[in-house]
């Protein structure tokens, strides 16, 4: 008989599915701010959130200087 500790062996959980699970179980949004489900106001909103909460974003090469 094998016996796993919770998490290991088994399936893995798609990062879609700890998402919605951590919304549903405890209220956590993970969201990329360029998710291309999002309408134009409602990315803009999560920035505006993010850099409320957390301060401006560092440049990236990919994003701009």
């Amino acid at each position: 008989m094998k016996w796993h500790p919770r998490g290991y062996g088994g399936s893995r959980r798609s990062p879609e599915e700890v998402k919605r699970d951590g919304w549903l179980e405890q209220g956590l949004l993970a969201v990329a701010v360029d998710d291309t489900r999002l309408t134009w106001p409602e990315r803009e909103l999560l920035r505006q959130l993010g850099e409320k909460l957390y301060g401006k974003r560092r440049p990236t090469p990919d994003r701009g200087a």
